[in-house]
C-alpha cells in the first residue's frame, strides 16, 4: 500500500445506528403499501414483519455513511485528492461496519528544476510570412461581385452550379446540389472537379468524367464518376486596395501608409509567435522538471483526472449539439476507448500538478488574500464582468490564490 493511502474502519452502532434504521423506515414506508394500513402510516414492527429488517439496511447505510465520513476523515488525517473508496464490510440489525480508503497528494521527489538549459528560440518574421498575413487580411475583407456576361471562372472565384453525379449508372448519394457555390481551387470537391470549371461561363454546362480518389470511403474508392454540371452565376473576390480606408477597417487609426501597416502586420505577426514560443518553452520546462522528479501515482488519481477530462469533452460536445453516446456513435469509440485515449494527457496533467505544488511548497511561494483580490479585480475587468461575479465563476478566492501560486511555481521554472 502506498503512503498516501489511508484506510479507516468506522462502526456505526447504538441509538446513531437505531436513528439510520428508523430513518429508512420512514422513508421505505412512504413508498410501499401494507395491507390494512394506508401508505406510510404502517407501524414499524409491522413494516419489519413483512418485508424484513434487511429492506432497510441500504437506505440506513446511506444515512450512516454522512456520519461515518466525517469520523473517518478526521482519523485518517489526509486531504483527500480524490473519491474517496467506499466499502460495506458488515451490516446488521446492531450495526454497520463501514471502510474508508483515502487517498492523499502523491509523495514527490524534486530533481533538478531550475537549471534546466532549454533554449527559447527568438521570434523572427520573415518577407514571406508578412506577405502571406497581408494577404489573408485582404482576402478577408474582400468584396464578392457577380462577373459580368460574357466571364469566364477563373480560379480563386465562386462558381454556383447545379450539378449531379452518377457512380455504376445510379445517381450517386449525396452528390447532387441547386445553387451550390463553389470557391475554385479551394478543394471542396474530388480532384479534377474545380479544375474542370475554369473557362466556363455562365449557362454553360459540362460533363466531367472523373475518379474518386484511393483514399475515399470504401464503396466509392478508386470508382470512375460522372458529374453534369451547369453554371448559373460566376462571383469574383475583389482584393481591397492597401489605402488609409482598409487600414481603418482593421483598426488601424494611425496607419497612413503601406510602410506603416507593413510594420503593424511584423509587429502582430511577432507578437502572435512570441506568445505560441512561450508557451512551448513552459511546455518544454515542465516537462523537463517533471522527468526530473520521482512521483509515484496511484490509479485512482489518474482516473479521477481522466473522468475530469471526459466530463470537460462532453460539455464541450453540448456546446455543438452533441452528446457522449452520439459521439460514440458516430466516431465507433467505446467510453473504454476514450478513457485509454486520455491517459496520456491525465498522467501529464497530475504530474504538472503536483511538481508546482512541491516547487510552491519548497520555494514557499504564498499568495495574500490582498493579492489575489487585485489580481480578481484586474481578471474581472479584462472580462468585463464585476469580481463578484468572476469569483463565482472560479468558485472562491482560494481558487485565484492557487492559480496564481501555481504561475509563480511556473516562474520559478522557468528561472525567470
Amino acid at each position: 500500500m502506498k503512503k498516501n493511502v489511508v484506510v479507516k474502519e468506522i462502526k456505526i452502532n447504538g441509538s446513531v445506528w437505531e436513528k439510520c434504521l428508523d430513518s429508512a423506515y420512514k422513508k421505505k414506508n412512504k413508498e410501499v403499501k401494507v395491507d390494512g394500513f394506508r401508505k406510510g402510516t404502517a407501524p414499524k414492527e409491522v413494516f419489519i414483519k413483512k418485508f424484513g429488517i434487511e429492506s432497510l439496511y441500504m437506505d440506513a447505510i446511506d444515512s450512516a455513511v454522512e456520519v461515518a465520513y466525517k469520523e473517518a476523515l478526521k482519523e485518517a488525517g489526509v486531504t483527500p485528492v480524490c473519491e474517496p473508496k467506499l466499502d460495506v464490510k458488515s451490516v446488521n440489525e446492531k450495526e454497520c461496519i463501514l471502510e474508508f480508503t483515502f487517498i492523499g497528494a502523491p509523495e514527490v521527489t524534486l530533481g533538478e528544476y531550475k537549471n534546466l538549459k532549454i533554449k527559447k528560440p527568438v521570434a523572427k518574421v520573415s518577407k514571406e510570412e508578412m506577405e502571406a498575413e497581408i494577404s489573408t487580411l485582404r482576402n478577408k475583407y474582400a468584396e464578392i461581385k457577380v462577373k459580368e456576361d460574357g466571364s469566364k471562372i477563373e480560379n480563386g472565384d465562386t462558381a454556383v452550379i447545379d450539378f449531379k453525379g452518377v457512380v455504376d449508372g445510379k445517381e450517386l448519394e449525396g452528390g447532387t446540389g441547386e445553387n451550390y457555390p463553389l470557391e475554385i481551387g479551394s478543394h471542396t470537391f474530388i480532384p479534377g472537379f474545380e479544375e474542370g470549371l475554369v473557362g466556363l461561363k455562365v449557362g454553360e454546362e459540362k460533363e466531367l468524367n472523373l475518379k474518386f480518389p484511393e483514399n475515399y470511403t470504401a464503396d466509392l474508392s478508386g470508382k470512375e464518376v460522372t458529374f453534369t454540371v451547369k453554371v448559373n452565376e460566376i462571383k469574383a473576390r475583389i482584393l481591397p486596395e492597401l489605402n488609409e480606408d482598409f487600414y481603418l477597417d482593421l483598426g488601424y487609426e494611425d496607419v497612413k501608409n503601406k510602410e506603416e501597416f507593413e510594420n503593424k502586420v511584423q509587429e502582430a505577426i511577432k507578437s502572435r509567435k512570441e506568445a505560441e514560443i512561450e508557451d512551448q518553452y513552459i511546455e518544454d520546462c515542465l516537462a523537463k522538471a517533471s522527468e526530473n522528479m520521482k512521483i509515484d501515482i496511484n490509479e485512482e488519481i489518474l482516473d479521477d483526472e481522466v473522468h475530469r477530462m471526459i466530463h470537460q469533452f462532453e460539455e464541450q460536445l453540448k456546446m455543438q449539439g452533441l452528446n457522449l453516446e452520439q459521439y460514440f456513435e458516430f466516431t465507433k469509440m467505446t467510453h473504454e476507448k476514450l478513457h485509454e485515449q486520455m491517459e496520456p494527457e491525465a498522467t501529464k496533467r497530475v504530474k504538472y500538478r503536483y511538481l508546482l505544488e512541491k516547487v510552491a511548497e519548497v520555494e514557499k511561494i504564498e499568495i495574500s488574500d490582498k493579492e489575489a483580490e487585485e489580481k480578481a479585480e484586474e481578471m474581472a475587468s479584462n472580462y468585463g464582468i464585476s469580481k463578484e461575479e468572476l469569483l463565482k465563476a472560479y468558485g472562491s478566492l482560494d481558487v485565484v490564490k492557487y492559480d496564481m501560486k501555481m504561475r509563480d511555481a511556473i516562474e520559478v521554472i522557468k528561472g525567470a
